[in-house]
């Protein structure tokens, strides 16, 4: 990815995604993820849909494919943008190394993943619960999600998306509002704020949440 995309263009794509319902019908899986990488690389919402056409469209699966490349897709980019705006903070030090799966960027000399995630479906509590309880998600989480590549015990910043009215993963198009709501936390950020979690033995991890809700109008 050599081109520089500001977060109002990011923006302005990951909002065409949403006339297109979100459904995976599968489980990520590295096979799929192989042959739907070139979402890295491309930006603009009609050329991803052109490469999907064109790599997919003679497949007994295209509609599959489809929805599994256009998810990868909306949620790398949305990613994207939510690294740009912690980077832009002086508190922030981005990762030395791109491409650690591990860390994103380091907050006051913390190293952090970030996971921007929906209020899972799954998940056997309330978010009334998991506003007052968020060691609990944040455990639930890390035991429950990415299977794949992404799954470690490392350190992690995860943003919630919910949406009183439903559709919650619209909100990770909502750019310039995540820039708010990263701003605001890191500007009241303290490290005693940081839940210290034993996942596994001999490593404590440290993580937080930044809720991210969308209240009706």
């Amino acid at each position: 990815m050599t081109e520089v995309y500001t977060l109002n263009q990011i923006e302005t794509e990951l909002k065409k995604r949403r006339v297109y319902p979100y459904q995976w019908g599968k489980k990520q899986n590295q096979a799929d993820d192989k042959q739907t990488d070139f979402i890295y690389s491309i930006l603009y919402f009609e050329d991803v849909c052109g490469e999907i056409e064109r790599k997919f469209k003679q497949h007994p699966d295209y509609e599959g494919f489809k929805n599994y490349a256009l998810n990868r897709w909306y949620n790398f980019w949305s990613a994207v943008a939510v690294e740009k705006i912690f980077a832009q903070s002086t508190l922030i030090n981005p990762a030395e190394n791109p491409q650690d799966r591990l860390v994103d960027f380091e907050l006051k000399g913390i190293p952090f993943d970030h996971k921007s995630s929906v209020f899972p479906k799954a998940y056997p509590q309330s978010l009334a619960f998991a506003r007052q309880n968020p060691q609990h998600l944040i455990e639930w989480l890390y035991k429950n999600q990415s299977q794949e590549n992404r799954k470690h015990f490392k350190n992690r910043l995860f943003i919630i998306f919910y949406a009183t009215e439903g559709e919650h993963w619209h909100l990770k198009a909502e750019i310039n509002w995540i820039k708010t709501l990263i701003e605001t936390y890191l500007q009241n950020f303290k490290f005693a704020q940081l839940l210290k979690i034993q996942l596994q033995p001999q490593q404590l991890t440290m993580a937080d949440v930044i809720w991210a809700i969308q209240e009706p109008k």
